[in-house]
């Protein structure tokens, strides 16, 4: 299994907001994840991005 980190929408219409997920390459965008590793907010200024480092370095 191929894991790959992506980025899934949530949010309201026009109103994005993304989860930062490890998911298997098969999946589709919105899909079946394995484990959330942060959030990014584009809406912000400057847009902020949180991420759980240690787990995305394991």
């Amino acid at each position: 299994m191929a894991v790959r980190l992506r980025l899934t929408r949530t949010g309201r219409h026009k109103r994005p907001f993304y989860r930062v997920v490890a998911a298997d390459s098969r999946m589709p965008r919105d899909g079946r994840f394995l484990e959330v590793l942060g959030t990014y907010d584009p809406l912000k200024n400057p847009a902020v991005t949180e991420l759980k480092e240690e787990r995305i370095l394991d």
